[in-house]
């Protein structure tokens, strides 16, 4: 097992365990804690500015059955393949490679994606990117209207948790992978993101303000939580 220490030393254990870890010392932590990093599939190891390297060590061998079984539970990371069955927006689609044509598009009920098959997934994934954006764009727009708001900026990123962000300028961010997620799921995302622009922060009356534009809005928090990191397995 290797450990790596951010802002600091590299240390490193037996092969024993087969995961690595990260290690991040914080002058603000008060005690040694654990969580898992889903996007990366690997436990990050938080610690006090004065933890001993043994005591760290320690710590994480008393926790290693829980390493495991969380590092389990998480989706295997995978790239797009030809043949596959993706939902974009909440419509399935086969990938299809036709090597003779040119660019990707979605075309009767397929994802047809040009050029040689070892660049099939990087292609999909800009695809998909580049229409997710466009799609979130047009419905953050038309939500923000809705109830009397203007947004700066739309932009797709590839964060590791968050599924969404709304700066105090008005410039609303999801998780490209969110396209892929039901059409529910992506109304409430939307909607919690566009309500941000009213209400900054997560009191009552946000929640209150929510539900008048989205209803159902539990439901696609509660699959986010639930469903959302099977999303994570594309990489």
């Amino acid at each position: 097992m290797k450990i790596t220490l951010l802002n600091g030393p590299t240390f490193n254990l037996s092969q024993k365990f087969g995961f690595d870890i990260k290690v991040v010392r914080s002058p603000l932590a008060k005690r040694l804690t654990l969580r898992i990093d889903e996007k990366n599939h690997r436990p990050i190891l938080t610690i006090p500015r004065y933890c001993s390297q043994a005591k760290a060590i320690a710590f994480i061998e008393s926790n290693h059955d829980w390493i495991v079984n969380m590092l389990a539970r998480l989706p295997q990371p995978k790239g797009f393949s030809n043949g596959e069955s993706i939902s974009f927006f909440g419509k399935n689609y086969i990938v299809l490679h036709t090597p003779s044509q040119r660019g990707t598009c979605f075309e009767d009920g397929f994802l047809k994606v040009g050029g040689e098959i070892e660049f099939l997934h990087r292609r999909v994934l800009d695809f998909l990117k580049q229409q997710a954006l466009k799609k979130l764009s047009e419905l953050t727009v038309k939500k923000a209207k809705q109830i009397g708001c203007r947004v700066s900026g739309v932009s797709i990123k590839d964060t590791k948790s968050r599924w969404g962000s709304c700066s105090t300028l008005g410039n609303i961010n999801y998780n490209w992978r969110i396209c892929m997620a039901p059409v529910f799921v992506i109304d409430y995302l939307i909607c919690h993101e566009v309500n941000h622009l009213k209400h900054p922060d997560h009191s009552s009356l946000f929640w209150e303000a929510l539900k008048n534009i989205c209803p159902n809005y539990e439901e696609g928090r509660h699959w986010l939580k639930v469903k959302g990191k099977e999303l994570y397995k594309y990489v």
